[in-house]
């Protein structure tokens, strides 16, 4: 049976916690085991909890010793599944046969889990027989409550578990009971609604922490808990999640509309109750629901999501959006898939763009961009996953394989006589790796290609992001004869400090000012100025997303160097981008008396004083 390394690990930690493991027997655990082995009228049955590698019995009727090797126990089949699982005979099972218990005797199993509000399976409560039989459906009734009996009585145990320690305020363990409660009480399909209030943003959190302590939270919370059941009703039971997150389930009826005004009069009032009101930005979540359809985590997991959507649109309240929510879901699967996906050649693959000199016409160069497949979701749009991507650590190794590739794929041009330069784009994590540079040039190196003909574009929001550090791997690329460019320039900071400093050779103007060049003369002008500001500073100008012919005449009439876009090309495979290539120079050779040799790249071979890497 396979297991989830993670969720394994969470499920240890779940019962540790619980400081259950080699614990002294207490009557309250033998007495429902002995109510088992009686229901049943079977000599063996336990409490058993499953251990890394055993399966320790908190509580036994019929068993001398204290645990078994957890392989090829039945109560690890039921922790693993968290289903409960009968075996007639064990002798005539084929995975459990030669198990501990079958040649210990035992004959027939019947185990249900023992899981945690969290959804972590401890275990097992099970009962045992020296010879076949089967089990009825009472009995399977019986066998669940058992094992609802032995986790009441693990929470009873730690009923300090479910009070956060310091505020005296029932926890999260409290109202996944008490949902659990609700939902057995009030009618099935009752529309509800959860109200989750968070005090102060994550920075808030860390500035106040780090000048007023611990205890500043503890007087915010009580504040607002206090003033909350003032303005909103006594009705309410308040639940504290986290340091500065409380929960609460309005009564029925409450509509979305008048309690969400009732909500803003109350964070209206906050000059009323709150001393911190200078400091902290609160934001509420509302998260609808019905009762019998709704889990309880997702009720908690849609306030949350309701909650940052509210800070990060600068709204005081949200109310949780189904369609947000599947964005959501969505962009965190793409997420877990595209680790999958950079090691599986399938999947990802590099498309290549021209690069046109509007003098001469001729293609110098080509942009490296990726695209994914995924095997059931089909082409993700690099837009939606791109920028997922980027805000983790596996930007690095995105960028990796594409460097590996597109270098691979510039050098095979290159041995098959098609000249270009590579355009490769890299994020801001990628300029803060300490190893990036000879990363870059050892690649370079094992292709024997010059370091001229590849070209890195950074962002303008990536240098400024950490630019002491960007600037110093900048200046490092530089100096090993990469080639560089300031990408979607316009669009960041275009600061011309940084732009004096910085060693790039390359300004790329961001295709929403080109796009708009035809519709009136100041964009016009302001394409007009970005390139002769570019060209006084020492810069080759490239412009992205040219479509008509028109806009192509206005930059090459301004002085623009290059471009890019759908009137030259979309971005093609490999092997059409040199069918292209042949194709464009063919008919530019027919078309001129002397032939020229249109595919000349920026720097042919190694230009005096230009190294090879190193």
């Amino acid at each position: 049976m396979t297991m989830n390394t993670r969720n394994e690990t969470d499920r240890l930690l779940a019962l540790r916690k619980l400081n259950l493991l080699d614990s002294a027997p207490t009557e309250a655990f033998d007495r429902i085991t002995r109510m088992a082995a009686r229901v049943f009228g079977l000599p063996i049955a336990a409490v058993s909890l499953t251990d890394s590698d055993r399966q320790w019995f908190k509580s036994r009727v019929g068993v001398a010793h204290a645990s078994i090797p957890r392989i090829k126990a039945p109560c690890a089949s039921v922790a693993d599944s968290g289903a409960m699982l009968v075996i007639d005979d064990l002798h005539e099972d084929a995975f459990f046969r030669d198990s501990h218990l079958a040649h210990s005797g035992v004959r027939f199993y019947a185990g249900a889990p023992l899981t945690t509000s969290d959804g972590f399976n401890l275990g097992a409560i099970c009962v045992l027989g020296l010879e076949p039989r089967t089990i009825s459906a009472t009995e399977r009734d019986a066998l669940t409550d058992l094992a609802a009996m032995v986790m009441a009585q693990i929470e009873l145990q730690h009923t300090l578990g479910r009070v956060d320690p310091l505020s005296g305020m029932p926890n999260r363990k409290q109202f996944i009971e008490d949902y659990a409660d609700l939902q057995m009480d009030r009618p099935h399909g009752e529309q509800r609604v959860a109200v989750l209030v968070n005090m102060a943003n994550q920075e808030q959190l860390n500035n106040a922490a780090r000048v007023m302590g611990a205890s500043y939270f503890d007087n915010l919370m009580n504040e607002a808990i206090i003033s909350y059941r003032a303005v909103m009703g006594d009705e309410h039971k308040v639940y504290q999640l986290a340091a500065t997150q409380f929960i609460t389930i309005a009564p029925p009826g409450a509509g979305d509309g008048a309690y969400r005004a009732r909500l803003a009069h109350w964070l209206g009032s906050r000059a009323e109750w709150s001393t911190s009101r200078f400091v902290t930005t609160p934001a509420i979540g509302i998260a609808p629901f019905q009762l019998g359809r709704t889990d309880c985590l997702d009720v908690l997991r849609i306030a949350q999501n309701a909650m940052q959507d509210a800070h990060q649109t600068g709204q005081l309240i949200g109310t949780y959006s189904s369609a947000q929510d599947d964005a959501y879901r969505r962009r965190f699967t793409l997420l877990n898939a595209f680790d999958a996906a950079l090691g599986d050649t399938s999947q990802l693959r590099l498309v290549y763009q021209p690069r046109i000199d509007l003098v001469s016409g001729a293609c110098i160069g080509a942009e490296a961009l990726l695209r994914w497949r995924h095997p059931e979701l089909g082409d993700v749009p690099p837009g939606e996953f791109i920028p997922v991507v980027e805000q983790t650590s596996m930007v690095r190794a995105a960028t990796s394989w594409v460097l590996r590739e597109a270098v691979r794929q510039l050098a095979a041009w290159h041995g098959a006589g098609l000249q270009l330069q590579m355009s490769v784009n890299v994020s801001a994590a990628n300029l803060l790796e300490a190893d990036f540079v000879s990363t870059v040039t050892t690649l370079l190196n094992q292709h024997r290609m010059a370091p001229g003909w590849l070209e890195l574009e950074v962002t303008e929001s990536a240098i400024m992001e950490n630019q002491g550090t960007a600037l110093a791997t900048l200046a490092a690329l530089d100096q090993a004869g990469v080639r560089l460019a300031i990408d979607d320039f316009g669009t960041g900071y275009s600061s011309l400090s940084y732009l004096q400093s910085m060693p790039a050779h390359v300004v790329k103007i961001d295709q929403s000012f080109v796009r708009n060049m035809a519709g009136g003369e100041r964009n016009r002008t302001l394409v007009n100025t970005m390139i002769s500001l570019s060209h006084e500073l020492g810069f080759r100008v490239v412009a992205e997303g040219i479509e008509t012919d028109d806009v192509r005449q206005l930059l090459h009439d301004q002085g623009c160097d290059e471009g890019q876009g759908y009137l030259f090309a979309r971005p093609l495979a490999p092997d059409e981008l040199f069918a292209w290539c042949a194709r464009a120079q063919a008919s530019a050779a027919a078309s001129e008396a002397t032939p020229r040799a249109p595919w000349k790249p920026i720097c042919a071979a190694p230009a005096p004083g230009m190294r090879t890497a190193t």
